[in-house]
């Protein structure tokens, strides 16, 4: 069914005290009716966001590992088929961005699976606008797949959320260059991925240039709902952002697969209290340039692949942004 043609979207708002993340992950878990989803030692794929694997950049960039293993608690007392998948990035792998961010220790110790998307059994599935596209067979076969996005500005899409982080469910580590079909490709991979749910980890989000190179704003809250794209727009507006100026989740929305607007959806939780405004990214001509470049493989394989190349110019483009140079358009 259309999600238009049923009832209100709803999505929770909680505090993310450290002490107790156990407990409110549970009752979140529990509004979302997560049990109804899985069957008995059913397959569970988790995708959280681990963006980077440079230390000082994971607290505000990669989904929190208590967070995390939070919710593989509450799935450990149906099944153990827990996995926690991710894919290579163009300067790091998934193995590396596991290590960093603590959940390797993490996964051995409660006995769940760490899965590299980029070395995992594919399958092509048609994905619109780009034609075929291999994504992890695991991912496809899952009972139940859930997504723990950062809550994060990102200099290209505005925002990244529930539907951004699906981006990593692509296990190509040079996605980038399909860039040129972002939002529309965030949309079908919502559509054939389907994340029953969402947990979205505020406790240390990021507003600015997103989303690894912005700065950290502490908010400890946490954000789940069934309706992914409401939760983004929700998550959008708690911290001042425009749902629509995402055009991924605009899309979206007019697709049918969640809703946007506010009187389509129940947010159950104090709002008041953790209502902020975010600085928003802006896509600079620097970044704008290199976006659009990054359709080719020739400047993919010969300039952002190569740290040589790469660190250099960035370096360059910092001072550049620090003296008024390179500026928003």
């Amino acid at each position: 069914m259309n999600l238009r043609e049923a009832t209100k979207s709803q999505v929770f708002l909680r505090d993310a005290v450290k002490g107790s993340l156990d407990s409110t992950v549970a009752e979140l878990m529990e509004l979302c009716n997560w049990r109804s989803l899985v069957p008995d030692n059913g397959t569970v794929v988790i995708k959280p966001n681990l963006c980077t694997a440079v230390p000082d950049r994971i607290e505000m960039s990669n989904t929190d590992r208590e967070l995390t293993a939070a919710v593989c608690k509450v799935l450990l007392t149906k099944t153990r088929n827990i996995y926690l998948g991710e894919s290579d990035g163009l300067r790091y792998t998934a193995h590396e961005a596991f290590e960093a961010s603590g959940f390797v220790a993490m996964a051995r110790e409660l006995g769940v699976t760490l899965v590299d998307f980029s070395e995992s059994a594919l399958s092509p599935v048609p994905v619109a606008p780009a034609g075929k596209v291999e994504l992890p067979r695991l991912l496809l076969s899952a009972d139940l797949f859930i997504t723990l996005p950062v809550l994060k500005t990102h200099s290209l899409t505005y925002f990244t959320g529930t539907l951004k982080n699906q981006w990593g469910c692509v296990p190509q580590y040079n996605r980038i260059l399909m860039h040129k079909y972002l939002d529309q490709m965030l949309v079908s991979l919502h559509r054939v991925l389907k994340p029953a749910i969402t947990i979205m980890d505020g406790i240390v989000g990021m507003e600015g240039r997103g989303p690894v190179n912005g700065r950290p704003r502490r908010l400890d809250v946490l954000l789940a709902s069934r309706d992914g794209v409401a939760l983004d727009a929700t998550a959008m507006r708690l911290v001042g952002l425009e749902p629509r100026r995402a055009r991924h989740i605009e899309l979206a929305a007019r697709a049918g697969l969640g809703r946007i607007e506010p009187d389509e959806i129940v947010v159950d939780g104090d709002w008041q209290r953790h209502v902020t405004q975010f600085e928003p990214a802006v896509l600079d001509w620097a970044q704008a340039a290199m976006n659009y470049m990054s359709r080719y493989k020739w400047f993919v394989k010969c300039a952002l692949e190569k740290d040589y190349v790469f660190y250099p110019v960035r370096a360059l483009v910092q001072v550049l942004r620090q003296i008024g140079i390179v500026s928003g358009g």
